[in-house]
């Protein structure tokens, strides 16, 4: 009997370890197939979304057509920005209508990230062309005081067929010689600014729209303390203090803004005091690194920016690393995230410049949010990016420049409602590039090439985006400069910090007094 049972207790445990591994090859089936469901779901999704942007980069293409075709009318090229503009901001309206106190409502696509509030490129249209001045409510705190001082006036390279441009500020001209502007608008390589045109420190819009007292446009232009987004910027060829677009756009049109800044970058290429040779720079980036719109040209990419800024630094050597039609993240091509390793490892300068692609393809699913930054979304790749560059290249400078602004992408988000405004993406990169205390270098908010501008697209952008030689000249040009300026103050710091530790060590250390050419400030 005590025989029977021990059978029958080992006939039971048997049963149910049998039972248990059925039960529990059954859950691992399920887990196993929920897993593939999950993955072959994801793909699909990735697939669909990948087919919607294919779609999106064609429709660009067309755009970029039909802008190339409106340029040979000048007047309907204005009316069709106008329009589009227009439409963008009743959008804007009928948004804060349908929003609780007029503001704008957070949504499920969106990735709970808030968008700022800030005025729509459509809300300027009336003032982004070319005969825009300061009117009577915009005049400087000066003249309101009885300082007599005179608001902003310029007259177009048009109206003046190619006569010398008056740029009045604060009753101080600063005077764009003939042969600086054409009748086209376009900017002569040799023009510099006297070191006398500066900006009087006694003018100051009203409102927000303060002047710098310490922006001076000569050689050796001082930088506001405020007059970037944050620490890390390095924008600062304007006369004013920073501005967000919206509101640069009220005192100026692009091609002024563009004319101006140049100018002052000229100048200080032509002035500058650091020593690039031996340096190499890394340029990764898209379509307009690569010089898209020339490729019909042989050898078109020494009329690229990183070609072009070789030239002007005296660099060793400049690796352009732009791929057309590339992204900062994984939802459409190329990828920056899966290819910044190709950056050479003993680069002593990179400058990643990209988000245009990525305000053609993304939605708020894609576009993610700083909380997650999730893999596969704006956020989450950017936020992979800018830690893999400090990991793998810790020596090297990096500077992150903000896409410029253009009109296919209000243009195709006329069309196409998941597409995010073209500020939101400049505010991460700003935001993450402060979080990794990275440079910025920001094109965006300057107001210069903005394609929303008519006569930037006729004189510079032909197809709305992309340059023509004389447009990514002034992009190298402006990248130039800021180079120059960051290192510049490099040196400047350098400097001051050997003269106060001359006199405790005795070693006779002084301030490079600007003769010589600052070397050693490269890691």
């Amino acid at each position: 009997m005590k025989k029977a049972n021990q059978i029958l207790l080992v006939l039971i445990l048997t049963l149910t370890a049998i039972l248990a591994a059925v039960v529990a090859l059954r859950a691992y089936d399920i887990y196993d197939t929920d897993r593939r469901l999950a993955r072959e779901q994801e793909e699909i999704e990735v697939t669909r979304v990948f087919e919607r942007n294919r779609e999106a980069q064609a429709r660009v293409g067309e755009m970029q057509e039909e802008i190339r075709e409106l340029t040979k009318d000048k007047e309907a090229l204005r009316q069709f920005i106008d329009g589009i503009q227009n439409g963008e901001a009743q959008q804007q309206e009928q948004a804060a209508d349908t929003s609780d106190g007029g503001a704008p409502e957070k949504t499920a696509e969106d990735g709970g990230d808030e968008a700022q509030e800030e005025s729509e490129p459509g809300e300027e249209g009336e003032t982004a062309e070319a005969e825009a001045t300061v009117d009577g409510n915009e005049s400087s705190e000066a003249e309101e005081e009885g300082g007599g001082n005179e608001a902003f006036e310029a007259g177009s390279p048009e109206a003046e067929g190619g006569d010398a441009e008056q740029i009045m500020i604060s009753g101080n001209a600063v005077t764009l010689e003939s042969e600086a502007i054409s009748e086209h608008g376009e900017v002569s390589d040799n023009n510099a600014v006297s070191d006398n045109d500066a900006v009087s420190g006694n003018n100051a819009v009203s409102g927000n729209d303060a002047v710098s007292g310490n922006d001076a446009v000569s050689g050796n232009d001082a930088v506001s303390e405020n007059s970037a987004v944050s620490e890390n910027s390095v924008s600062g060829n304007d006369l004013e203090e920073h501005m967000t677009l919206a509101e640069r756009r009220k005192l100026h049109t692009s091609l002024e803004e563009t004319l101006r800044v140049n100018e002052a970058d000229r100048a200080r290429i032509a002035g500058s005091r650091i020593d690039f040779s031996g340096k190499k720079i890394t340029c990764l980036g898209d379509s307009i690194t690569a010089a898209a719109n020339l490729e019909d040209e042989e050898n078109y990419q020494q009329y690229a920016y990183p070609a072009v800024l070789q030239e002007m630094l005296g660099a060793e050597e400049v690796c352009n690393l732009g791929i057309g039609g590339s992204s900062i993240g994984r939802y459409w091509a190329d990828a920056y995230v899966d290819r910044y390793e190709e950056i050479p490892e003993d680069t002593d300068v990179i400058i990643v410049m990209g988000g245009t692609n990525d305000g053609f393809c993304v939605s708020g699913q894609e576009f993610g949010n700083l909380d997650d930054r999730a893999y596969g979304t704006f956020c989450g790749d950017l936020d992979e990016l800018m830690r893999g560059l400090r990991e793998h290249y810790p020596d090297a400078d990096i500077f992150f420049a903000t896409p410029l602004p253009n009109i296919l992408h209000d243009y195709l988000m006329s069309e196409r409602d998941y597409l995010l405004p073209q500020e939101r993406f400049v505010d991460v990169i700003l935001s993450l590039a402060d979080e990794y205390d990275y440079q910025v270098i920001d094109l965006y908010n300057s107001n210069i090439l903005d394609s929303h501008d008519a006569d930037i697209v006729a004189d510079y952008m032909p197809d709305g985006v992309h340059g023509n030689h004389d447009g990514y000249r002034i992009l190298a040009q402006h990248f130039a400069a800021e180079l120059i300026r960051y290192y510049e103050a490099e040196a400047e710091s350098v400097s001051a910090d050997s003269a106060e530790a001359a006199p405790e060590s005795g070693d006779g250390v002084s301030a490079n007094d600007g003769t010589e050419p600052v070397a050693n400030l490269f890691h």
